[in-house]
C-alpha cells in the first residue's frame, strides 16, 4: 500500500479505504468491505470535477459542446486507461485475474479510489487528484464529437432513418450492470457495444458500426 499511495499521490490517514477501494465483489459481497458504495460516490465525483474543469478551461464553449467533451472524459473506457496509466490495476483484489481487468472493473475501481479519497479527507483533495491525472486527456484544440453524432450525421447524409439502438442483454447485478446494445445500418450489417450503462453501450456500438463502414474520426 505504501508504494500505491506514492502512486496515488496521496496517503490516507484510513488505509482500509483504500483496501476497500480495490476490493471486487468476488472477494466479498460485503458492500462495506468492496468498492461498490465508494464506486458510486467516486462515480459523481468525477463528474463534478470534470464539469467543473471543463467550464473553466472552456469558457466559450456551448452547453452542448461542453457535454460531449464530459461523456468523452467521464466514460468507462477513459477511467481504465488512467487506472492502467498509474498501474493500479496491479493492485485489484479479484477473484481472478481476468476479472480484474475487465474493463468495467477497471473503471469502478477508478471511481471508488476517488470516492475513498473523498471519505478520506475533503472534496479539493479528491478533485486534485481527478484533475492531476484528466488534465492531459483534454483535447484543448476542439470538442470530441460522440460516436452516436457522427453515425446520425452519417445516416442523414445517405437519407436514412435515424440509427435505432435495440438494448439485447443485460447481465450483471442490479448495481453493477453490464448492458449489450446493438445498432443496425441494414439487415446484415450492425454492431453491438457493451457498457455499465445504456449511453456507454451505444457509443460504443456506434463507434463499432463506424468502423465497420470504413468511416474514421476527424
Amino acid at each position: 500500500m505504501d508504494k500505491l499511495q506514492e502512486i496515488l499521490q496521496y496517503r490516507f490517514n484510513n488505509i482500509k479505504l483504500l483496501k476497500q477501494a480495490l476490493t471486487h465483489s468476488s472477494i466479498t459481497g460485503n458492500e462495506h468491505r468492496n468498492y461498490e458504495r465508494l464506486e458510486f460516490l467516486g462515480d459523481r465525483v468525477l463528474g463534478l470535477t470534470m464539469a467543473h474543469l471543463l467550464y473553466k478551461m472552456f469558457p466559450d464553449d456551448k452547453e452542448g459542446i461542453l457535454a460531449q467533451r464530459h461523456v468523452h472524459l467521464v466514460c468507462a473506457d477513459k477511467v481504465a486507461e488512467v487506472v492502467k496509466k498509474l498501474h493500479i490495476d496491479e493492485y485489484i483484489m479479484a477473484k481472478d485475474k481476468p476479472t480484474a481487468l475487465r474493463t468495467n472493473v477497471l473503471c469502478d475501481v477508478g471511481e471508488a479510489i476517488i470516492g475513498a479519497i473523498y471519505i478520506d479527507s475533503d472534496i479539493e483533495q479528491a478533485m486534485a487528484f481527478v484533475e492531476r491525472n484528466w488534465v492531459d486527456m483534454i483535447d484543448e484544440t476542439g470538442s470530441q464529437k460522440d460516436y452516436k453524432s457522427r453515425l446520425q450525421e452519417y445516416f442523414h447524409s445517405l437519407k436514412k432513418p435515424l440509427p435505432v439502438y435495440e438494448v439485447v442483454n443485460k447481465e450483471g447485478s442490479e448495481h453493477e450492470p453490464v448492458f449489450t446494445i446493438k445498432v443496425a445500418f441494414d439487415e446484415n450489417t450492425f454492431a453491438c457495444g457493451k457498457g455499465k450503462n445504456k449511453k456507454l453501450a451505444e457509443q460504443q456500438a456506434a463507434e463499432e458500426l463506424l468502423k465497420m463502414l470504413g468511416l474514421q474520426d476527424d
